[in-house]
C-alpha cells in the first residue's frame, strides 16, 4: 500500500471517493452525462432523423463524390432489402471486407437496419485471416471491393460463403475530382463473375418499406481484436454500445454540430476507424469528409478545399503534414479540433506548440481505450493549458467520459489499490463488450463481476486522473525495476531524426531484461547518426537502468491501423 493512504473500506466507497474527484476535476462546461441528441435509439434512427431533418445535406464526400442524407438513407435501406433477398436474416453475420469508400457507409447502415450483425474485416487480410474471421462468425454473405475479389476466391471452399457482392473504387470516384486520388485507388472496376455488383442491384431495388429499428441491445458488430499472441477474438458489441459511444463523446471528446465537417481516413474496419468514420459525424448530423487512405496531400487539400472543422489523426500525420514541403500552400484556418493519437510518435509540447504556431489550433491526445470497450473511454480535452495533459506523469489519460468508471486492482487477487498505487486497470462502462464471441472460457475470464480486466498497467493519482503505463505483457523488470516501453518510445519520438521505434525486452543473465529500441529513422536522417549516439542522448534523459540498446533498422513492421508489430521484434536473436 501506499504510505499515508487509508484502507480502501470497500469498493462502493472506492468508486464514491472518485466520483468526487472526477466531479472537482470536470472542466467548466463541459457535459457531465451522456448527450443523446434524438434520444437514447439505434444509431439507424440517428440516420433517418437526420434524413428526414436535412435530406440534400451531405453525409459523406469523397474525393468530390456526395452522398446525402436521404441517399445514406434510402441506400442503407434497399441493401436491408438486399439482404433479405438473399435469404440473411437479424441475427446473421455479414462479412465487410472493404476499404474505405461511402458504400461502407451504405451497407453498414444497412446491415444495422436488418438487425444482422457487421462483420468488419481489415481490407489487408490475406487468405488465411479472411478465411479465419468468416469461419469463427459463420459468415455466409460478405460484401467485398473487387479489388479483394481473389483473396474471397481463395477462401470459398473452406468456409460457408454463397453469396459474394462486390463494389468498386470506379463507381464512385468522379471524373473531376476536388481533391487529389491516390494512385492505388484511381483504378478502373473489375468484373466478378458469379458476384452480385452492389450499386447496380440496390438501383434495380423496388422502393423499400423501412423497417422497424433493431433494438437497444440486439447485437449489432463483431469487432476482432488485434491481440499479440494467439488468434484475435470478436467483441460482442450491440446497437447501444454504438449509441452510447457517440452521446458519450459529444460535447467533450467531439465538439461538433450539424453544421461541421470531419475529415476521417481511419480505416473503418478499425474500431476507431468506425467511431470517427463510422459513427460521430453521422450521430451528429454533420458531413464526413472520407478518404480512402492518408495522404498527406490528399489531407490538406481536403481541409482547405471543405473547410474542415474536425479531424483526428496519428501524432505521426501531424508531423508529417508540418514537415510536409507544401505545407504552407494550403489553408488550414478552418480546423477547431485536432485529436491525435500516439502510436509510434508521441505527441510532446514541442510537436503541439509548432502545430498552433503553424494552424492555431492545440494538438489533443484522443483517448485511452479498448476495442472491447468501443474505445473513446477517456477525454483529456480542457487539461491542455500550460502542457499539463503533456507533462503529468505517467502518461495521461485524463477522466472517463460520462457513463464510464475505472479501478485500480491487484493484477493477482484483484484486491483494489489505493490511489497513486500501480495495478491493473479495470473499466466499466455501458459500452463494454458483452462477450468475446463463441469464446466462453475468455470472456469469463476477462469479465469479472461487471468489469473488464484490461491488461494495461495504470494508476489513479490523488486528483482522480487515470495515468497508463502500458501492457503488463510489455513491462519489462530491470535488476527488479519496472520499465515501461512507451515511456522510452515517447522520449525516443523527440529525437530529431528518429521516425519511429518500439521497445521490448531481452533475457539478461546478471540483469533479468534489458530494454532493446528498435529504431527507424527519417529518410533524410539515414548514415547520420550512430546506435551508440543515440544510446548517449538517452542517457542525458533517463535513468540507467531505462537506457535501451539500440538497434537501427530499415522498416517497423506495422499493423494496418499504425501500431508497431512488436511481437515481430526479436530482441533475443543474434545480431
Amino acid at each position: 500500500m501506499t504510505a499515508g493512504v487509508q484502507h480502501i473500506q470497500s469498493e462502493a466507497d472506492y468508486l464514491a471517493k472518485l466520483h468526487q474527484l472526477w466531479a472537482k476535476a470536470w472542466p467548466k462546461g463541459t457535459p457531465d452525462k451522456p448527450q443523446y441528441l434524438h434520444g437514447e435509439v439505434a444509431l439507424t434512427e440517428y440516420l433517418r432523423a437526420w434524413a428526414k431533418r436535412n435530406p440534400a445535406k451531405p453525409a459523406v464526400i469523397f474525393y468530390g463524390h456526395v452522398t446525402t442524407y436521404a441517399e445514406l438513407d434510402e441506400q442503407s435501406d434497399r441493401f436491408a432489402a438486399l439482404l433479405i433477398q438473399k435469404g440473411v436474416k437479424k441475427g446473421d453475420r455479414v462479412a465487410v471486407f472493404l476499404p474505405n469508400c461511402p458504400q461502407f457507409h451504405i451497407v453498414f447502415f444497412g446491415i444495422l437496419k436488418l438487425g444482422a450483425i457487421h462483420v468488419p474485416v481489415s481490407p489487408l487480410s490475406r487468405a488465411f485471416e479472411l478465411a479465419y474471421e468468416l469461419n469463427d462468425t459463420d459468415a455466409e454473405v460478405i460484401v467485398a471491393l473487387d479489388q479483394l475479389s481473389p483473396v474471397v476466391d481463395q477462401v470459398r471452399g473452406e468456409t460457408k460463403l454463397r453469396e459474394v457482392i462486390v463494389t468498386s473504387f470506379a463507381d464512385v470516384l468522379p471524373a473531376e475530382p476536388t481533391i487529389p486520388v491516390p494512385d492505388s485507388i484511381a483504378t478502373p472496376r473489375i468484373a466478378i463473375a458469379g458476384a452480385t455488383d452492389l450499386l447496380p442491384a440496390l438501383a434495380a431495388l423496388p422502393a423499400p418499406t423501412p423497417l422497424p429499428p433493431a433494438g437497444l441491445d440486439d447485437i449489432a458488430a463483431l469487432n476482432y481484436t488485434g491481440g499479440t499472441t494467439g488468434m484475435p477474438k470478436g467483441c460482442v458489441h450491440t446497437q447501444r454500445d454504438m449509441v452510447y459511444t457517440a452521446a458519450a463523446n459529444h460535447g467533450i471528446s467531439v465538439v461538433a454540430n450539424e453544421d461541421s465537417v470531419f475529415l476521417s481516413f481511419f480505416p473503418e474496419f478499425w474500431i476507431a476507424g468506425e467511431n470517427f468514420g463510422l459513427i460521430f459525424p453521422m450521430f451528429t448530423g454533420a458531413t464526413l469528409i472520407l478518404l480512402a487512405r492518408w495522404d498527406a496531400i490528399g489531407t490538406l487539400s481536403a481541409i482547405d478545399h471543405y473547410k474542415v472543422n474536425v479531424t483526428a489523426m496519428p501524432v505521426d500525420g501531424a508531423v508529417e503534414l508540418m514537415d510536409h514541403p507544401r505545407f504552407g500552400e494550403f489553408d488550414l484556418s478552418s480546423l477547431s479540433q485536432v485529436r491525435v493519437v500516439s502510436f509510434v510518435k508521441k505527441l510532446n509540447p514541442a510537436y503541439r506548440k509548432r502545430w498552433k504556431d503553424l494552424t492555431g489550433t492545440i494538438l489533443t491526445e484522443a483517448a485511452w481505450g479498448m476495442t472491447e470497450t468501443h474505445t473513446s473511454n477517456t477525454f483529456t480535452a480542457g487539461f491542455q493549458g500550460d502542457d499539463f495533459d503533456l507533462v503529468s506523469q505517467p502518461i495521461f489519460v485524463g477522466l472517463p467520459v460520462p457513463g464510464a468508471e475505472f479501478k485500480i486492482t491487484d493484477f493477482e487477487t484483484g484486491a483494489l489499490v489505493p490511489l497513486g498505487g500501480e495495478g491493473e486497470i479495470r473499466v466499466r462502462t455501458p459500452s463494454l463488450l458483452k462477450s468475446y464471441w463463441n469464446k466462453p472460457e475468455a470472456t469469463a475470464e476477462s469479465l469479472v463481476d461487471g468489469w473488464l480486466r484490461t491488461g494495461d498497467i495504470g494508476t489513479i493519482d490523488p486528483h482522480g486522473f487515470l495515468h497508463f503505463l502500458g501492457r503488463r505483457k510489455e513491462m519489462l523488470k530491470v535488476k527488479g525495476m519496472s520499465v515501461f516501453p512507451p515511456e522510452i518510445e515517447a522520449l525516443l519520438g523527440q529525437h530529431p531524426k528518429v521516425l519511429g521505434s518500439g521497445v521490448v525486452g531481452r533475457d539478461d543473465a546478471g540483469k533479468g531484461q534489458v530494454p532493446v529500441a528498435f529504431i527507424q529513422l527519417k529518410p533524410e536522417a539515414i548514415g547520420s547518426i550512430t546506435p551508440a549516439e543515440l544510446q548517449a542522448w538517452c542517457a542525458e534523459r533517463m535513468a540507467v537502468y531505462k537506457v535501451p540498446e539500440i538497434r537501427v533498422i530499415d522498416a517497423l513492421p506495422m499493423t494496418a491501423t499504425g501500431k508497431v508489430k512488436k511481437q515481430e521484434l526479436d530482441a533475443n536473436a543474434p545480431q
